[in-house]
């Protein structure tokens, strides 16, 4: 793995049995095979049930593979046990989901210094301060997540990861549940973030997030259609477009289950 790539995926595959399906298994994945450089952002985009999510969540190691082999900075996580891995993603990865994934019984600051307190690792008081006022948020540092508008509650999980300074981050739809104007302010921050040398993918329906990135990964039906340039935004659209509506042309030709 070059010392410039920060993920490399190798030939991923992912099943899940299905009770009721004749076939017993829904596929995934299908030996995607994938290299992304380091201090890049990269989008991964396609029609719902596509495996986008599925990528990412193994390509975080918050899942496993069928088959196929990750690396993430220069490290094999394929081949670790569960709590080499645990520890491998409180040390090295940073994570921003849809859903925020806040505590919600801790304030905006606990949960910016959480992730630290995890890896063993306390943040100084201005580090977490620091981060919450990079975000536009420290004002508001001593409300739990309840007492937060969606956009300050994506504002409180972007600070998270940039009090930890993670090497590599993975967002999943990040922008999925807020206005216009607070989604343009993540993807803002999500971009600033690889300035500071941090990877950055994410997954994303949003094509004005999506062309934000360097590099954009299309998928259709488990694997990768095309990989594009960031900054082209009726191109991405467009495919986006065409697979959708590949897939959907592949469901009416689905013979119909007894």
């Amino acid at each position: 793995m070059s010392s410039h790539d920060a993920v490399r995926l190798h030939q991923l595959s992912k099943s899940y049995v299905v009770p009721g399906r004749m076939d017993g298994a829904t596929h995934a994945l299908d030996q995607v095979s994938l290299v992304i450089p380091t201090a890049s952002f990269t989008a991964v985009v396609g029609p719902s049930g596509c495996g986008k999510s599925t990528l990412l969540h193994c390509a975080a190691g918050l899942d496993m593979p069928t088959s196929g082999e990750i690396d993430l900075l220069g490290s094999r996580i394929t081949s670790l046990k569960p709590a080499q891995l645990a520890a491998f993603r409180a040390h090295h990865l940073g994570f921003v989901f849809q859903d925020y994934n806040l505590i919600s019984s801790l304030t905006a600051f606990d949960n910016v210094a959480l992730p630290g307190r995890l890896a063993g690792r306390n943040l100084p008081h201005q580090e977490v301060m620091n981060a919450l006022k990079a975000v536009e948020i420290d004002h508001r540092a001593d409300l739990r997540p309840h007492q937060l508008s969606g956009g300050e509650r994506q504002r409180v999980a972007i600070a998270r990861v940039m009090a930890c300074r993670p090497p590599l981050v993975f967002a999943d739809e990040p922008t999925g549940a807020l206005d216009i104007e607070s989604s343009a302010v993540v993807i803002e921050w999500l971009r600033s973030l690889t300035g500071q040398g941090t990877t950055v993918v994410m997954v994303t329906h949003d094509v004005d997030a999506a062309a934000a990135a360097d590099t954009v990964v299309v998928m259709q039906a488990g694997s990768i259609l095309t990989t594009v340039s960031g900054g082209r935004t009726r191109d991405i659209a467009a495919l986006l477009h065409n697979s959708r509506h590949d897939r959907d042309q592949a469901a009416l030709a689905l013979p119909a289950q007894a």
